[in-house]
């Protein structure tokens, strides 16, 4: 039945986003739909950045419009890198902010941020077996 996963993210600005996943995680852009719709490549899936206005309902009978401060959600992002401190600084520099610093994990290193557009995202190294290191319940 599953063919694929898109993974979509909602931003207030094509283009500043567009700037900011292309510096920070050195994707490429792959096609444009229209301006408020982007597709970006170079990983092991696209990532879409759809344009919508702050406030703006994202169903029917919403009880909040969309908030572009920095929100939690229960889904979020982690991007595999093959150098944390590297990445750290790339990802800051193009306008992350940092949540929580570089940790040692049984899996790896791991530290979260945000983006422009108020969304949490990891970055993980991983060492040894990666999430195999981890101790079976």
């Amino acid at each position: 039945m599953l063919q694929d996963i898109l993974i979509n993210i909602d931003v207030d600005n094509s283009e500043r986003a567009v700037k900011f996943y292309t510096e920070a995680l050195g994707f490429k852009i792959g096609r444009r739909f229209d301006s408020k719709f982007i597709e970006l490549i170079g990983s092991s899936f696209s990532l879409f950045l759809l344009e919508n206005e702050k406030g703006t309902l994202p169903y029917p009978g919403a009880l909040a419009g969309r908030n572009y401060s920095r929100h939690w959600s229960p889904v979020h992002l982690d991007f595999v890198v093959s150098s944390i401190a590297e990445s750290k600084k790339q990802v800051l520099s193009a306008g992350a902010k940092l949540e929580t610093d570089i940790r040692i994990e049984p899996y790896g290193k791991l530290a979260t941020f945000s983006d422009p557009f108020g969304h949490g995202f990891c970055l993980i190294e991983f060492t040894g077996r990666g999430y195999d290191e981890i101790k079976k319940l």
